[in-house]
C-alpha cells in the first residue's frame, strides 16, 4: 500500500509531488507556510516524468508515482530547471526509473552536469522553440534564461494545455488545495508577489522581455504549473497572474512608504513613528519595519510595490546596526528600482552610521531627498520639527511622480 497517492489534474497528467509543511527558510527566503515540490507524471504510451523533488521528499515522490505506474515504466525525464529543490532527486529517479533519456536546455546540461559528476546522466538537449513528439504526447520548449537561472526553461504540454513553468508564477506555500481556485485569492497574491520579490526582482530587466515573449506566444492555456505552490487553473486566474506579472516586473512606484530601522534607547524608533505618522497624514499607507522583529524576505515583500524608502539606524561601534546591514545588503542585492528616500539615525558618539546607509542606498539608486537627519541622543522638538518636515518633502515629491 502506498503512502502517498498521485493526483490527477488533467486528462492525461497527474501530481506526483511533496508537501513540505515544516521548511522556514529556503537559502535566506523565510518560508512562514512552508512549501511543495511540484513534480508532473505524463501517462501515455511512453510516460514521461516533469521534473523531481528536493532530494528529501525522493520517497514521498516515488511513492505517488507507483500508486498509478511501476516506476521503470517511465520513458523520459523532462528537468525544466537544474537547482537542487528540482532536481535533487534526479540521480535517484534515474536510477530506480532507467529512463530512455533526460531533456534540458543546453544550459540545463551543463548545470545538472556540474551538479551531479560523475552521474552518467544521459541528457538530450532541446532548442529554445523547439517541438518535440513523444510517443504522441506533444511538447514545445521555451527557454526563460535568467527566469530566474541561466538554464531555466518551460514546457508547453500541448495535448493538455499546460505550461510547466519550473520556478515563473510559483510560490512558497504548503497546502492540501493544489489547485490556485480553491485557495483564498490573499494568500496566494501575497506568497506570489513574496516570491517575485525574493526569487524574480533582480532579473526584471532579462524576465520582463521573456514574460513578453511567453504572453505574445498566445498560446492556449488550460493550466499553469509551476514547481512551488498552487497551478493557476482558470482562465481569470491565468490572466490574473499574468497581469501581476506585468506590474511587479515595471516595478512602478506605488503611493506606499517602508520605513525600516532599528533602534538601541528608541530614539531612532522616535523619528521611524514620526515618518510614518507625517506619510500616513499625507494620505501615503505605511508599513513601518523594525529590522529585529521582521525577516529581510517581508521586507523585501513590501518593497515591491512601494515607492518610498526610509532607513533608520543607531550606530554600534562605528557601524550600521547589524540588523540593518543584513536586511540592507539582501535588499541591495534584490536590485529594487524606482525608490526615493532618506536616511535618519540617532547617535551618542560619532554617528558614522548614517552616512554608512547613506552610501548603500546611492549604490541603490535610490534618489535621496534633502539631506540625512541625524539626531544626538533622544530627539528633542527641533528635531522631531526638521523629521516632519524631511517626510512632507519625500511625500510630496512622491505624490507628484504618481
Amino acid at each position: 500500500m502506498n503512502k502517498f497517492e498521485a493526483i490527477k489534474i488533467s486528462n492525461n497528467v497527474f501530481w506526483v509531488g511533496a508537501i513540505d509543511w515544516n521548511i522556514r527558510n529556503m537559502h535566506g527566503y523565510a518560508t512562514h507556510r512552508g512549501t511543495t515540490y511540484n513534480a508532473f507524471l505524463i501517462m501515455g504510451e511512453e510516460p514521461i516524468l516533469i521534473d523531481t523533488v528536493k532530494l528529501d521528499f525522493y520517497d514521498e515522490m516515488m511513492s505517488r508515482i507507483n500508486s498509478i505506474i511501476n516506476p521503470n515504466k517511465i520513458a523520459y525525464i523532462i528537468s525544466n530547471h537544474a537547482e537542487m529543490d528540482h532536481s535533487g532527486s534526479l540521480v535517484h529517479a534515474v536510477n530506480a526509473i532507467n529512463p530512455k533519456k533526460i531533456y534540458a536546455s543546453k544550459n540545463g546540461k551543463i548545470a545538472l552536469e556540474k551538479h551531479f559528476k560523475n552521474s552518467g546522466l544521459n541528457i538530450d538537449t532541446v532548442e529554445n522553440g523547439e517541438v518535440l513528439d513523444l510517443a504522441g504526447n506533444s511538447f514545445t520548449f521555451f527557454e526563460t534564461r535568467m527566469l530566474h537561472w541561466p538554464d531555466s526553461m518551460v514546457s508547453y504540454y500541448h495535448n493538455d494545455k499546460i505550461l510547466f513553468t519550473q520556478d515563473g508564477f510559483g510560490m512558497h506555500l504548503a497546502t492540501t488545495h493544489l489547485m490556485a481556485s480553491d485557495n483564498k485569492k490573499e494568500t496566494i497574491r501575497y506568497e506570489a508577489a513574496k516570491y517575485f520579490a525574493n526569487i524574480l526582482m533582480p532579473y526584471s530587466a532579462i524576465a520582463k522581455n521573456v514574460i513578453k515573449k511567453l504572453m505574445d506566444l498566445d498560446l492556449e492555456i488550460d493550466l499553469i504549473a509551476p514547481d512551488h505552490g498552487p497551478l493557476w487553473n482558470t482562465p481569470e486566474l491565468i490572466k490574473w497572474i499574468f497581469s501581476l506579472y506585468s506590474e511587479w516586473l515595471e516595478q512602478k512606484p506605488c503611493k506606499k512608504a517602508v520605513v525600516l530601522f532599528d533602534s538601541m534607547w528608541h530614539s531612532t524608533e522616535i523619528l521611524a513613528e514620526t515618518i510614518a505618522d507625517t506619510f500616513m497624514h499625507k494620505g501615503i499607507d505605511v508599513v513601518v519595519v523594525s529590522a529585529t522583529k521582521n525577516d529581510r524576505s517581508d521586507l523585501a515583500t513590501e518593497i515591491l510595490e512601494c515607492g518610498i524608502l526610509m532607513v533608520g539606524t543607531p550606530t554600534l561601534n562605528n557601524n550600521m546596526f547589524p540588523t540593518i546591514a543584513d536586511h540592507l545588503y539582501y535588499l541591495k542585492g534584490l536590485k529594487p528600482k524606482n525608490l526615493i528616500g532618506q536616511v535618519f539615525g540617532s547617535y551618542g558618539w560619532s554617528g558614522e552610521g548614517v552616512g554608512q546607509i547613506e552610501k548603500i542606498m546611492k549604490d541603490m539608486g535610490v534618489e535621496l531627498i534633502g539631506e540625512p537627519l541625524k539626531c544626538i541622543y533622544v530627539p528633542d522638538d527641533e528635531i522631531i520639527g526638521k523629521t516632519k518636515k524631511l517626510a512632507e518633502s519625500i511625500a510630496e515629491k512622491l505624490l507628484n511622480r504618481s
